[in-house]
């Protein structure tokens, strides 16, 4: 089976030229529109939206980029069904209008087109470090770059992107899409190190004495949460982020041996647990099971990811609480489940699930998939001894500016906010590097 094939293309082709006016042309125009204060990167479909209806399609790729250097992948991601589509004020005539598939497009026709938002300014001011190149890392350094600062990114891996180069599957979005992307950001005069991790201790804050100004820190979750210890030994039991990071990166066939044929089963409720599922689905699995402690209301995947996934053919073990795993000779066989029920709600505001007694069961299983989460890589806090760190060694920055305990050292991302939104860690860059412009024009 040519497994290639089935992660080859994006999902769900975005608007043509006619689609995009005809949907532009729905929009209301309103005086103050609520879309707008929907984006949590402060990007603006209400005037991309006008400009578009105006055919003025340069100036609505101009909004759009200008605000969001990654504007076209985060057309693709962002569940925009519970941001700025959340808030459209067509809801309550028809439906919201499309603006995800809208601002697809205007980025996608700026790629045919060859039209180009920015040109490369002159870089005659502070060397700044960014250390991580996944959307928060991106979103400073392209900021920054923008103003003529120097930028440096170091990553740890072999690709820039994090999550969008390892972890989102190329049927979702495409590596020459992400490429362009990046394109755009590497054009503005931005240096990627790539298989340079700042991972020695006190790492971090040597940068600050080999003449970088600023560092804005960004290198996200990439620990994987595991249901046991024991599952590392285990043939047949992987991490979400070793499989999705294989598919990303054209492992299809190896995994397709593995899981062509066979009993799959997730475990995690999120959209990476969704990402899992598809993706077995398109591995040509034989049965493919979803298994969440809580509820299908609880789960933090967007409802149109459950949905879909119900659609095709997901048979979701709700209310159900991985224990152990059943192996043989080292090798999986079952995953022992306990069935649950919700009792009082939790930190998160969601009902804790309750294990009832003497409801265990063992569902067989040839693979299981453990997307529980991620948290922080054990020893990253000695990369930056001096910044405060939580209890879950997240750095503690001020939400405002990105700050840390050190001066001239900023942060954001997944590893100040914990698993987040693309969109989100976005405008975490933004936002730190408005502040190192004021860190470093004395501002502050």
């Amino acid at each position: 089976m040519n497994y290639d094939e089935n992660f080859k293309e994006m999902e769900e082709k975005g608007f043509d030229w006619g689609q995009a006016v005809a949907e532009a042309n729905r929009c209301l125009l309103c005086y103050d529109p609520p879309c707008s204060k929907g984006c949590p990167a402060e990007t603006d479909p209400g005037t991309f939206i006008r400009k578009l209806r105006l055919k003025n399609v340069t100036g609505a790729v101009r909004t759009v980029k200008e605000n969001n250097i990654l504007g076209g992948s985060c057309g693709v991601l962002c569940p925009t069904p519970l941001l700025c589509e959340l808030e459209c004020s067509a809801t309550e005539i028809d439906r919201p209008i499309q603006i995800g598939k809208i601002q697809r497009f205007l980025v996608e026709h700026a790629f045919k087109t060859g039209f180009k938002v920015f040109e490369k300014p002159a870089a005659d001011k502070e060397k700044v470090a960014v250390v991580g190149s996944g959307p928060a890392g991106l979103s400073c350094a392209a900021e920054l770059a923008k103003d003529g600062y120097r930028v440096t990114i170091f990553e740890a891996k072999a690709k820039p992107g994090g999550v969008l180069a390892y972890g989102v599957p190329s049927y979702r979005l495409s590596e020459d899409f992400f490429a362009e992307e990046l394109k755009d950001i590497t054009d503005l005069g931005v240096e990627i190190k790539c298989n340079t991790p700042v991972d020695k201790k006190g790492g971090v804050e040597k940068l600050l004495e080999e003449g970088f100004k600023a560092v804005f820190l960004a290198p996200g979750l990439w620990e994987p949460i595991r249901l046991n210890e024991k599952s590392r030994e285990i043939d047949g039991v992987y991490t979400a982020t070793e499989f999705l990071a294989a598919l990303r990166n054209g492992k299809h066939e190896e995994f397709g041996k593995k899981i062509d044929g066979k009993s799959v089963a997730v475990i995690g409720g999120g959209s990476v647990a969704i990402d899992s599922v598809e993706a077995s689905r398109r591995l040509n699995a034989k049965d493919v099971y979803l298994v969440y402690r809580r509820s299908f209301a609880q789960m933090p995947a967007e409802e149109t990811e459950r949905v879909e996934a119900l659609q095709d053919g997901t048979q979701f073990l709700l209310l159900n609480q991985p224990v152990d795993y059943i192996t043989e000779n080292g090798k999986l066989r079952g995953l022992k489940l306990v069935r649950t029920k919700l009792g009082d709600k939790d930190s998160s505001g969601r009902r804790k699930p309750v294990e009832i007694p003497g409801s265990e069961w063992v569902l067989d299983a040839d693979v299981v998939i453990e997307a529980i989460g991620s948290r922080a890589v054990e020893d990253s806090t000695d990369w930056y001894p001096s910044v405060k760190t939580n209890e879950k060694k997240y750095i503690v920055a001020d939400k405002e500016t990105g700050a840390t305990s050190v001066k001239g050292i900023f942060a954001g991302g997944d590893i100040v906010r914990g698993p987040a939104l693309v969109v989100e860690a976005v405008q975490d860059g933004k936002v730190a590097a408005r502040a190192i412009k004021k860190y470093l024009r004395g501002e502050e």
